[in-house]
């Protein structure tokens, strides 16, 4: 039990990013009072919560109703976590998300950051395969959703730092543990893939 809390809880924190998208909630927030930042910033990880959730939930039967395979979702899941990993190592991921960034949107805590910031692809396709690979145990399922509201609630809290400590935020630092967190992506990412790989063999 503790070993898939462990397992599953790095792997939403290293999908759903949350130090590396901090830059990117300053920059969507930087024209508002900190208690409008921190109101935004609890907005977007509840909506975020609610969408990873409803996907944990309903994913696999999501994945039945449109004959997609378990293997083919893997591997394709696993091509998706390489592609980022990759953009991460060459700091390629946040500036794409920058430039994606809506900031006249009129809810911006739905809209970038709720999804598809914190709740994006990634975070999704990895929701859904680690929901299948755990199993049907209700125990195990509960301690990875679990896992999953715990890595959204210490998103909220980092944002929450980021907004009353917005000026001691060092991008050079985050970028560094963005990368190492990148080559840790990479690894599950091609992990993924052979999981896929042996399990449509077999």
């Amino acid at each position: 039990m503790s070993e898939i809390l462990i397992q599953t809880f790095f792997l939403y924190f290293i999908v759903i990013d949350p130090l590396g998208n901090t830059p990117l909630f300053l920059s969507i927030t930087q024209h508002m009072e900190t208690k409008q930042k921190i109101k935004v910033a609890f907005s977007a990880t509840v909506i975020a919560t609610i969408i990873l959730l409803f996907f944990a939930l309903l994913g696999s039967s999501l994945l039945s109703y449109l004959h997609i395979s378990y293997p083919a979702f893997t591997i394709g899941g696993g091509i998706i976590l390489l592609i980022i990993a990759i953009e991460m190592l060459f700091d390629k991921r946040q500036q794409r998300k920058g430039e994606d960034i809506d900031l006249n949107s009129d809810n911006v805590s739905v809209f970038p950051l709720a999804t598809p910031i914190i709740a994006g692809p990634a975070a999704i396709t990895s929701v859904i395969v680690s929901v299948s690979d755990i199993g049907t145990n209700f125990t195990n399922q509960t301690v990875g959703m679990l896992s999953l509201v715990i890595v959204l609630f210490l998103t909220f809290i980092i944002f929450f730092i980021a907004s009353k400590f917005s000026k001691l935020i060092n991008k050079k630092i985050i970028g560094v543990i963005s990368r190492v967190v990148a080559i840790i992506l990479v690894g599950l990412s091609v992990q993924y893939i052979l999981d896929g790989i042996k399990t449509f063999l077999t």
